[in-house]
């Protein structure tokens, strides 16, 4: 997710080519997996050397290892177990080294000035470099969400949109990689104004409690009840105004099913009942929200993701769709599947595509489901951080753990 043309002569690769649609980024993956003469290490500061070519064996680093509060390691059976978890954990790793290694550098660079949809493109197309895969063997897991301020999460830029990065916001970028399917959902947040960085401690801090609680037959309520401890601990003064930090309380974690962002377990981030417990095998994406205002979500208009519904049967009554419904259908169906994707990721693929009415009557239908921007009051000032735990039998593995976060 090999390196001679198709006469056989090697090719120099340049990372200098620029992409703006799918067809182009089909044509520079292609150029890089003829390519032969890679660096033999990553490049800097913008790596643009794919984690294939770095990794020839597959061995891709291991995230994060924490051993349980009662040690497996040396357990045979959960060993014996182990062996048979390594290929979801193999591309789980590849995902996370993606991750690390976009995120890492879009970091680098952002700034206030810069338009949010040049922030997410750049970040979604490093993705797609370092993957060498644009598609459901790999690629982007869901839209990046770009959330500013208030907005708290569910927010890409939709086709057109200019909104410019200000001084006094705070940015979350929620990132998806996914390779065969094993999804790395990670997040973090930005600030350029220090008065705002209590509160992205306090919610780093609250999903470091969570993570370290998380394990198997952990329950699920002990979570929500350390991550709210640390969190509502916690206070931020702005304007000559100190006020607590609070926990969004709708918003939670959840495990991760192949292909599928949201599993059938929530992990709430406040204190609760799910007796629930983690078990071995499982993928959870352990994140928390933190808000300067009440803490409770609203929606928002101009709706920017979109997935399958995964109840829905997977038939509908033809007579209800015409020609133009069955193309973007196709479309969604090849390239998306049941992962999440937005307005842009539609017009990469086909700028010419009339989509909007059908995406809508999808959704009308219950085909689809919406997930529009959600966000506390206005004023307000939000901050998420999140990482991707493995529940392996003998060891608990953050796979998205780097140095930045």
């Amino acid at each position: 997710m090999c390196d001679i043309n198709d006469n056989g002569v090697e090719e120099e690769w340049e990372d200098d080519v620029e992409w703006s649609n799918k067809a182009e980024m089909d044509d520079l993956i292609a150029k890089s997996k003829q390519c032969k003469q890679w660096p033999k290490s990553q490049t800097a500061p913008e790596p643009t050397v794919p984690v294939s070519v770095l990794f020839p064996n597959r061995n891709f680093p291991e995230g994060q290892i924490c051993d349980y509060t009662t040690s497996r390691r040396n357990d045979k059976e959960a060993q014996s177990r182990e062996e048979e978890f390594e290929k979801e954990l193999v591309d789980a790793r590849k995902a996370a080294e993606v991750h690390r290694q976009a995120r890492q550098w879009t970091r680098s660079w952002v700034k206030p000035g810069m338009n949010l949809q040049y922030i997410c493109e750049s970040m979604e197309n490093k993705v797609r470099e370092l993957l060498q895969s644009d598609g459901l063997e790999g690629g982007l897991a869901f839209p990046t969400g770009c959330s500013i301020n208030e907005i708290i999460a569910h927010y890409t830029p939709n086709p057109g949109e200019e909104r410019v990065l200000q001084e006094n916001d705070v940015l979350k970028l929620d990132l998806g990689v996914h390779v065969n399917g094993r999804i790395i959902d990670s997040a973090f947040t930005m600030c350029f104004n220090p008065v705002f960085q209590p509160l992205l401690d306090a919610v780093r801090d609250s999903t470091e409690a969570g993570v370290r609680i998380a394990g198997v037959d952990v329950r699920i309520c002990e979570i929500g009840e350390a991550v709210q401890e640390v969190m509502e601990s916690s206070e931020i003064e702005i304007g000559g105004t100190t006020s607590s930090i609070k926990c969004v309380s709708d918003l939670c974690g959840h495990n991760i099913c192949q292909y599928k962002i949201h599993g059938n377990k929530r992990v709430p981030i406040i204190k609760n009942n799910v007796k629930e417990k983690m078990e071995e095998g499982e993928f959870f994406a352990i994140e928390t929200f933190g808000s300067t205002g009440p803490g409770y979500c609203m929606d928002m208009d101009g709706c920017s993701h979109f997935m399958r519904n995964y109840e829905a049967p997977p038939k509908v009554d033809p007579s209800v769709l015409n020609r133009s419904d069955l193309k973007v259908i196709d479309v969604i169906q090849r390239n998306f599947g049941t992962l999440a994707f937005c307005p842009r990721y539609v017009e990469r693929i086909d700028s010419n595509l009339k989509y909007q009415k059908t995406i809508n009557k999808l959704v009308h239908l219950g085909l689809l489901n919406d997930y529009p921007p959600l966000t506390d009051v206005d004023g307000s000032f939000t901050s998420q951080f999140e990482h991707t735990i493995a529940i392996r039998p003998t060891c608990k593995e953050v796979l998205s753990r780097g140095d930045d976060y």
